[in-house]
């Protein structure tokens, strides 16, 4: 039995401070996400607009989140990723709270593609802040610790929020808005450049030599890889729109079973996936793995054509997309950053959080639509087609980068 504990104790053992006060500000942060996962409700509850509109808003919000990508990843490249991120956290911090008191519907809008800009702004620099507090050895399981942060703090903020959202609406923009300016204040007292040493100063920014990395956009090979992550989050956002509507229109689960199967999503990767990591990291085969976990969420989507059921259906269903999330997502924040240097780092995770800011835009509307004309049987077949051919995708990336490097 000792074995587990030593297993546990070496998946974690070996990070930075930095690393573990970066996700405990992640943490904070996420804990407060209240608003985007009950925004179209508020908009339909509390202000009264119809359905149409408030699904506007959330579409204004994912093209915010696509500038915020650009803008963010050269920004992080110019300034800095501490600059950027603490600028984020403050400002969209305030802008939660703002867009709290808007009641008009232009006023909502303009107010919701701003602060989604500035959320957005902060992934690159994050992502960029992860490579730096990591090496090589380590890197992908830094990446898991944040993700891990980003589960438990979006577990925690979505049931919260659930329960405030029910007796006022409108404290759920306050909550946010106070744990995004709380995550800046921590972020500042911990990890400034003037208290830790692995965050560069503006000083250490300015005397760097003013050498232009290669532009993202030139790299061939990640941009095809770009191209695979928007097909692959295209299948993955219908986990948090299309899959609860089936749940409870076809399978016939109450809100509650469906709440506690999307818990169990999180769990498994907060008990699993850090374990997972450190025995694969090693092996040096992020593509490979992407491929085999993209492949698996092929797997869980056909479940749902080829397995009769209710509530067995959604539990093997959701093991096979769990596994394919933690084997597919870590590794391809790896890839990402192994295609940078300290010049253009933030312009590669800036693309990254397009691809996927793109997919969250167009997904939830196109597989809604789907489902509605065709029928759910019909959105599962598209989604597993998808996936097999991203999956693909992600071993020919495979052939043609071990082929250019042999």
């Amino acid at each position: 039995m000792s074995f587990v504990p030593k297993v546990y104790k070496n998946a974690y053992s070996g990070l930075s401070p930095a690393t573990w006060w970066l996700s405990v500000v992640m943490l904070i942060n996420r804990s407060g996400t209240m608003v985007v996962p009950f925004m179209t409700l508020y908009m339909t509850q509390a202000l009264h607009y119809n359905i149409a509109k408030a699904g506007m808003v959330m579409a204004i919000f994912g093209a915010g989140a696509v500038c915020g990508g650009f803008l963010g990843g050269r920004l992080t490249d110019k300034f800095g990723f501490y600059n950027i991120q603490l600028s984020a956290l403050l400002c969209g911090g305030a802008m939660f709270i703002v867009l709290g008191q808007m009641t008009s519907y232009l006023a909502i809008c303009i107010c919701t593609f701003v602060l989604a800009v500035l959320n957005e702004s902060f992934r690159p620099a994050n992502s960029t802040a992860i490579a730096q507090y990591s090496n090589e050895e380590n890197r992908t399981r830094c990446y898991s610790l944040n993700r891990l942060s980003i589960n438990l703090g979006f577990a925690v903020g979505s049931a919260i929020g659930g329960f405030i959202a029910s007796r006022d609406y409108h404290l759920i923009f306050w909550i946010d808005g106070l744990t995004n300016i709380g995550a800046a204040l921590l972020l500042r007292t911990v990890l400034s450049p003037q208290r830790n040493v692995q965050t560069p100063s503006k000083k250490d920014k300015q005397s760097q030599p003013k050498v232009k990395g290669r532009s993202p956009y030139a790299d061939k090979q990640y941009m095809f890889f770009v191209l695979l992550t928007i097909m692959f989050a295209y299948t993955f956002f219908q986990l948090f729109t299309t899959v609860p509507i089936f749940y409870k229109n076809q399978l016939k689960l109450s809100e509650f079973t469906i709440g506690s199967i999307m818990a169990l999503n999180g769990l498994i990767i907060a008990i699993v996936e850090m374990v997972l990591i450190f025995k694969l990291e090693q092996k040096k085969k992020n593509l490979q793995f992407i491929s085999l976990g993209i492949f698996l969420v092929a797997v869980s989507f056909l479940v749902y054509n080829v397995i009769p059921g209710m509530l067995m259906v959604a539990l093997i269903s959701t093991l096979f997309i769990t596994a394919g999330e933690m084997l597919s997502m870590p590794f391809m924040n790896s890839f990402m950053i192994s295609r940078t240097d300290e010049n253009n780092r933030g312009q590669y995770a800036g693309l990254f959080t397009v691809a996927w800011s793109i997919a969250q835009v167009i997904g939830p509307y196109t597989g809604t639509l789907i489902a509605d004309t065709y029928g759910f049987n019909s959105l599962w077949w598209c989604i597993v087609a998808m996936s097999v051919a991203t999956a693909l995708g992600f071993r020919y990336l495979q052939y043609r980068v071990e082929r250019k490097n042999n």
